[in-house]
């Protein structure tokens, strides 16, 4: 009679014990760089948003709204100038270093409505009659909001198409820039093996004793 000894390969049993000795382990995200600019340079173009809006400003008194040509450049560079000042907080926030973005759910739910809402009044207060005001004018008086049309005139107009640039400006945002997980108590962070079956002609047994008479 002879007694034979049979053992897996040391290589088959590796991936599997490198798996359950491998503890999950968690990771933290760092700042992608330092910030310390990131407040002086947000003021900076701050500051140059709000002359270039009050130039723009002080551009539609040289204009004049009493065609429609002009009517629609001077409330369309003020709406530019707020669409400048919501751009200016992500220009300034280069620092970040994020990509500019579009935000689907705030253009849809805050943007849309207020361009419909604004646009109307806008159409509405032309200082000639047309096919659009006329049928703008005819829409407000059957659905009762005429009167409050009206006293959405005059110097409120000025507000109104300010607001809707800034409006859809806040529409854009920056996203976070990629960052690198840290290493916890000065450890890197190890990544687990996995974990690998093992095939069907292989022992299940660790060691296994054939025994032959």
């Amino acid at each position: 009679m002879s007694i034979f000894r049979r053992n897996e390969p040391d290589g088959a049993r590796a991936p599997a014990q490198t798996a359950s000795r491998a503890a999950p382990r968690q990771s933290v995200a760092t700042a992608p760089m330092d910030r310390r600019w990131h407040g002086p340079t947000l003021a900076i173009a701050t500051l140059l948003a709000a002359a270039v809006a009050g130039f723009l400003a002080w551009l539609t008194t040289r204009i004049g709204d009493g065609t429609t040509g002009g009517y629609w450049a001077v409330y369309g560079i003020l709406a530019g100038a707020g669409l400048g000042m919501a751009l200016s907080q992500i220009v300034g926030g280069w620092t970040k270093w994020g990509r500019p973005r579009l935000s689907p759910t705030v253009f849809l739910f805050a943007f849309v409505p207020t361009l419909i809402a604004v646009g109307w009044i806008v159409v509405f207060r032309q200082p000639h009659p047309n096919w659009f005001r006329a049928h703008v004018m005819t829409w407000s008086g059957n659905i009762g909001i005429r009167s409050f049309v009206e006293d959405m005139g005059a110097d409120l107009l000025t507000m109104l198409s300010f607001g809707l640039g800034l409006v859809f400006g806040l529409s854009f945002d920056t996203s976070g820039g990629r960052v690198a997980p840290a290493p916890i108590d000065g450890r890197r962070p190890v990544q687990e093996a996995p974990a690998v079956e093992p095939a069907a002609s292989e022992p299940l047994a660790r060691d296994r004793e054939d025994v032959h008479s």
